[in-house]
């Protein structure tokens, strides 16, 4: 009876929130788009398959070597010493076949109560063909970008945790191409490649529980990343936010028996970006306020300048469900959804996917399901991540033969 009224109490708490934030439709018309735009917006991009597979969820989930993009300070509750995890995504398929995300993970376990990663991400936006003012091809680039990761997380009690990472940033997007001008003839050079640095700051809490005799537990996780200077790729750019980002979340784990496991998630995001004003003419804000601020005010504005008010604001928020079912710790099926409101953005999509963890070795794959068919550019979008629990090694060989 009690997993049944979590159960219900989980499923009327989705509904009640997709209502309220979907927000598609004001006062009987439809709602007009006001994204938030900003630049690297491939740091958004959940580069795991167990994430994926949950509706682009984890700052809540059980820790694993990809806590690093959902939230660092898991991994000082990790309990192998050590990790290695690899993932691959192609994306965006629909629209180019040779745009790809890949992704590096590893942390160690300095101690019971200290751990320290790193990750490495990279985002290859494939061939593009530079051409004039005249449609004349010159030249072709592979436009990347890029960033390197390292995160320190230690343990405050058996059931608190915080931890930071730093962040540096490069996006090439076409720096060393030429452009010529259309009425002189004259060629000058492109943008040069952004680069930036930036921090996470993150916490995770974790209560035991014991439910019909049945181990459990509840988490919950927070985690502001990408807290950073802006990036500009020219001198004489205005220089553009890159994507700081508020994530909280729970995630709570029963043990249906001894062999069953169920665990339910959610995550809530909020990009800590001034969202765009209406503006007059002359480009000056007629409603809303001016996003030419520091990152700090624009991190502190971002909760209250949207030009339709409170209620615009909520619609910034987007929400993933997601839920993961284990058999004997060994085999794992997963679902999610993932919901942005229409007035910012209107990614909307369903998430399956599977994980198989042997003796050293995880696997993990995730596919995207979109609410609107298979015109949408995320449609058939797919995500492989295999993990080894190297640390495991070490504990086996100290294990005395008998």
């Amino acid at each position: 009876m009690m997993k049944l009224k979590i159960a219900i109490v989980a499923v009327l708490v989705f509904v009640l929130v997709n209502n309220v934030w979907a927000g598609t439709l004001e006062n009987g018309q439809q709602a007009t788009s006001n994204v938030i735009q900003t630049t690297v917006p491939f740091l958004t991009i959940s580069p795991d398959a167990r994430g994926g597979a949950m509706g682009d969820l984890g700052v809540a989930t059980k820790p694993d070597i990809n806590s690093m993009f959902w939230n660092p300070a898991k991994y000082a509750f990790m309990d192998d010493g050590w990790g290695l995890s690899s993932s691959y995504t192609p994306w965006l398929q629909n629209l180019a076949p040779d745009i790809r995300l890949l992704y590096l993970s590893w942390y160690y376990k300095i101690n019971k109560l200290q751990a320290i990663a790193f990750s490495l991400r990279y985002f290859s936006l494939g061939q593009i063909i530079f051409t004039d003012n005249s449609g004349n091809a010159y030249g072709n680039k592979t436009p990347n970008e890029f960033s390197i990761d390292g995160a320190y997380s230690r343990l405050f009690s058996e059931r608190l945790s915080m931890g930071i990472a730093f962040r540096f940033i490069r996006s090439d997007l076409a720096s060393g191409a030429q452009i010529s001008s259309a009425t002189t003839g004259t060629v000058s050079d492109a943008p040069t490649a952004g680069v930036t640095a930036a921090v996470d700051i993150s916490v995770y809490y974790k209560i035991p529980l014991q439910v019909n005799n049945q181990a459990g537990e509840i988490a919950f996780g927070i985690n502001v990343s990408n807290i950073g200077n802006k990036i500009s790729y020219a001198s004489d750019e205005t220089p553009q936010f890159i994507p700081t980002n508020l994530r909280l979340g729970s995630s709570y784990t029963m043990a249906l028996d001894s062999y069953n496991k169920l665990v339910l998630s959610t995550d809530l995001n909020k990009l800590l970006v001034p969202t765009p004003p209406i503006v007059d003419s002359l480009g000056r804000p007629i409603k809303g306020l001016s996003s030419n601020v520091s990152v700090m005010q624009g991190m502190i504005q971002s909760l209250y300048d949207a030009p339709g008010g409170i209620s615009e604001k909520l619609k910034e928020i987007t929400i993933s469900v997601g839920s993961e079912y284990w058999y004997r710790d060994q085999f794992a099926i997963r679902g999610g959804y993932f919901n942005e409101s229409a007035m910012k953005g209107n990614r909307k999509y369903f998430t399956v996917g599977f994980g198989l963890k042997m003796t050293l070795l995880t696997l993990d794959f995730s596919y995207l399901v979109p609410t609107d068919g298979r015109s949408n550019p995320l449609a058939n979008t797919m995500r492989f991540t295999g993990s080894f629990n190297i640390g495991k090694i070490k504990k086996k060989q100290q294990t005395p033969k008998n």
